[in-house]
């Protein structure tokens, strides 16, 4: 297992099919290339973790949501590429982006457009989204560092991004991008 600082390094690893463990805005996290449906698999196992639920994407640049400009009305795209007070991960129309072993039983996807430095540096790296989802196995807590990843995971994931984690409270609320409804507070 890669562990490093260099988000270069660890976006290699993504494009390799690898799954990595990385720092959210509240909590670590695991992801890989939500087209490699392996790479997925990989990561529902690891979490024992349903495929029906669906995943979450994340990224840092507001310029690789653009795929998904035509699933939304202006008002509604705008929202997905603003910044927030607080992490929100916006659940979006899609049932032709986003492959089916991302988005689960629904015809649509979470997405965050993360303000989180290490995230930034990562999706610009790997220059586009990624699978975001927290890094524990069902029913534990999301690891809150490195070594809560190792303790959780061991040498099963592929590489761990090196840096810290931010300062959010908990995790993103998840709010429909149209209606407003909540699914996570």
């Amino acid at each position: 297992m890669l562990i490093s600082s260099n988000p270069d390094q660890i976006a290699d690893i993504l494009r390799q099919g690898g799954v990595v463990a990385y720092p959210t805005e509240a909590v670590w996290g695991l992801g890989c290339d939500p087209f490699n449906e392996q790479a997925v698999h990989k990561i529902l196992s690891l979490k024992s973790r349903p495929v029906e639920k669906g995943l979450i994407l994340i990224t840092g640049d507001a310029q690789q949501l653009t795929p998904w400009q035509a699933c939304l009305p202006i008002d509604a795209y705008e929202r997905l590429i603003s910044k927030t007070d607080s992490p929100t991960s916006w659940v979006v129309p899609d049932t032709t982006i986003t492959p089916a072993w991302v988005r689960g039983e629904h015809q649509s996807v979470a997405i965050r457009l993360s303000q989180h430095v290490p995230v930034i540096e990562l999706c610009n790296a790997y220059d586009g989204a990624i699978v975001s989802t927290s890094a524990n196995p069902a029913g534990l807590e999301p690891a809150k560092s490195k070594e809560e990843v190792l303790a959780y995971f061991q040498d099963r994931c592929d590489a761990i991004f090196d840096q810290s984690i931010g300062d959010a409270a908990k995790p993103s609320q998840v709010l429909d991008i149209l209606t407003g409804k909540q699914f996570r507070a």
